[in-house]
């Protein structure tokens, strides 16, 4: 068995960024950048009044009350295309452009609301209540980065830079495929002595919320010429992901079916729990990811290997959000293999606690679904007590 860093380096190394495409600003919500975005334009690309009132020159208004001619009134969208002089003012709304020869706005409180003379009664220092020409950002600004996740505040970001495409990376194509003869899908007749192949749904949610795309073959019978129809579809995508077949029973056939197909394999079984059988290696040009068929080590597998080669695929980071929090329960000194325990946060004296749920079957999928978190345990970590600090991985 190799650790649990071994198999993320092993694993990481085998992906590199794909080609960047070319997509609609409002199409690209989710998507990975692949270069950067500079501002073309200044924002605002004009100065532009922060409220309703009047352009005046601020020396006009040193010495309120003061009566102005108003020349005019100018919406947002409207420009004056004069000069406001001395003794003048110009009708300003939010977000109206203010006037050549205007320095300040007066709010429209502090004035009578005249026209066509308008009475100033209280003074407005230069550049008071004016947003200046790239306020928000100025022109050659990096706006995102290569790398970065795409938000809906991005989105509008770069719309008000007036960007209408970015590019991307392709999002990653992965074949996804279920072994086993026991296996059903929801509201299927069950086979005798069968289970619901549950991993699926679960397995292509993450793949899709990670950011790729799935190719989904459902589930394939234990038989070797059907589980090596894997290797017809190996070219048409950028990574192989199994579901079962990864350990050394007789009807764990997914090195024994691929094998002739160009199989060739990096590694097999991780100091882990769950997820101690899992497959990596080539299915010739394509990695081939082989996660347990246990449900829960199989999302535990895809959130710690997965993730990881997808961000990679993208030119993102993976983030991991580790964090640290207090147990809320003993637990008892463990074995060798790094442990990932489904636990419950809670927020309670002022910091963050941690407990365990009392069963730990890698089965239990309901345990899964009620957690929010793995508490993450070295090898050999020896007993721990109520109070003591651990690591801890959130689920969402």
């Amino acid at each position: 068995m190799i650790s649990v860093e071994q198999a993320t380096a092993r694993i990481a190394a085998a992906f590199s960024p794909l080609e960047p495409e070319t997509v609609l600003l409002k199409s690209a919500a989710g998507r990975v950048l692949a270069s950067d975005i500079i501002a073309s334009v200044d924002q605002p690309p004009f100065a532009v009044s922060a409220m309703d009132g009047y352009a005046v020159r601020a020396a006009d208004v040193a010495h309120a009350p003061v009566t102005l001619k108003v020349i005019g009134a100018a919406p947002a969208g409207h420009p004056f295309e004069g000069i406001v002089s001395s003794g003048e003012a110009m009708r300003l709304f939010t977000g109206s452009v203010v006037p050549e020869g205007a320095d300040t706005v007066v709010i429209q409180e502090n004035t009578d609301c005249g026209l066509p003379v308008v009475t100033v009664n209280a003074g407005s220092a230069a550049g008071r209540h004016i947003r200046p020409a790239g306020l928000d950002f100025p022109k050659g600004d990096v706006l995102a980065t290569a790398g970065r996740r795409l938000t809906a505040r991005d989105l509008a970001l770069l719309a008000a830079a007036d960007v209408a495409r970015v590019d991307v990376r392709r999002q990653p194509r992965i074949l996804l495929a279920a072994t086993g003869d026991e296996l059903s899908l929801p509201g299927e007749p069950r086979k005798p002595g069968g289970i619901v192949a549950s991993s699926l749904y679960s397995i292509e949610v993450l793949i899709a919320r990670w950011g790729g795309q799935t190719i989904n073959l459902g589930i394939l019978p234990d038989r070797i010429e059907l589980v090596a129809q894997i290797a017809d579809r190996a070219t048409e995508v950028d990574l192989v992901v199994t579901l079962g077949g990864a350990s050394v029973g007789d009807h764990d056939l997914v090195q024994r079916a691929l094998g002739p197909k160009g199989f060739t394999l990096d590694f097999w079984k991780i100091a882990m729990r769950p997820g101690k059988p899992l497959i990596f290696g080539h299915l010739g040009a394509a990695p081939l990811l082989g996660l347990p068929g246990n449900p829960v080590s199989s999302y535990v597998c895809a959130l710690l290997f997965l993730k990881p080669a997808i961000a990679a695929m993208l030119g993102s980071a993976d983030e991991q959000p580790l964090t640290t929090a207090r147990l809320a329960s003993d637990l008892a000194a463990n074995d060798g293999r790094r442990d990932y325990l489904r636990a419950r946060l809670s927020r309670r004296d002022g910091g963050l606690w941690v407990k365990p749920m009392p069963v730990q079957d890698s089965s239990m999928q309901k345990v899964l679904a009620e957690a929010d978190c793995l508490v993450v345990r070295a090898p050999h970590a020896p007993a721990a007590t109520t109070g003591d600090t651990v690591t801890v991985l959130p689920l969402e």
